[in-house]
């Protein structure tokens, strides 16, 4: 994946220095995601997992809101009454699809993020969060079942007793009360969230990649309680062997920055 900018649907991708930033775009409905959108971000997804050139994932709507939710437009043809499993599916198999890229994924909240936009803020590693942003699940507003496996999402993120106020309560969980439950992982001023994910994600990026990737495989697992794995201990071993292991012993005895190759 190389430098610049493309567009895709109506998500926008700029890649540089390390760091892939993926933007959500659609106007006049306040970032809603499309199943085109859906469909994007599982290619993308796809493809980034095996980009050497990626080391962090920066997902962003704008300084105002990060997304309103599925795009309700699509929902009478594509979410019809009895036909949602194949929506549902989609849109799983996208934040799965997220939640398995080895780089560390970062996203960055401003305003609402409601319904589908909190399952993909939820399918990142790190969220930063401005003051005025706040996380909402509408589902019982609209009388529409919310897919199992998504609630589990909210729980592993946010706890099951925000969860509860979020999806029987139908109330809104506001930044400060998201970093309290660990959700949020910093706060900012708002028009400083964009830049602030920038910032921790050019941060990341000047890490260890090998040791990154490995730390976040455990981590994934320790949250599935799959922490006992012969894999996850080869990804360790294979940073320990690592030349950036070496240049990060020198670059410490040298009292310099190391840089990193992974490899």
């Amino acid at each position: 994946m190389s430098g610049g900018m493309s567009s895709a649907g109506s998500i926008q991708v700029c890649t540089a220095d390390g760091v892939a930033e993926l933007r959500l775009r659609s106007g006049d409905s306040r970032n809603a995601i499309s199943i085109a959108m859906w469909t994007e971000l599982r290619r993308f997804a796809r493809t980034v997992a095996h980009d050497g050139t990626v080391r962090v994932v920066l997902l962003a709507g704008d300084e105002t809101v990060f997304s309103s939710g599925a795009d309700i437009r699509e929902f009478a043809a594509l979410r019809a009454p009895g036909t949602t499993r194949t929506y549902d599916d989609l849109v799983e198999s996208a934040l799965r699809a997220l939640e398995a890229v080895p780089q560390p994924t970062v996203a960055s909240v401003a305003g609402p993020c409601v319904g589908a936009g909190a399952s993909l803020a939820c399918a990142c590693d790190l969220r930063v969060a401005a003051e005025d942003a706040y996380f909402m699940v509408p589902a019982a507003r609209l009388g529409l079942g919310y897919d199992p496996r998504g609630i589990a999402r909210f729980v592993r993120v946010f706890g099951d007793s925000v969860v509860r106020g979020l999806l029987l309560g139908t109330g809104r969980c506001d930044a400060r009360t998201a970093q309290g439950s660990g959700a949020v992982h910093r706060v900012v001023r708002p028009g400083n969230v964009l830049e602030e994910g920038r910032r921790l994600a050019r941060d990341i990026a000047r890490n260890a990649p090998l040791t990154l990737t490995a730390a976040k495989a455990t981590l994934t697992a320790l949250a599935r309680r799959e922490s006992d794995s012969e894999a996850l201990r080869r990804l360790a071993l294979e940073a320990d062997a690592s030349a950036d292991y070496a240049e990060g012993l020198l670059a410490f005895a040298e009292k310099r920055k190391p840089e990193f190759r992974g490899r």
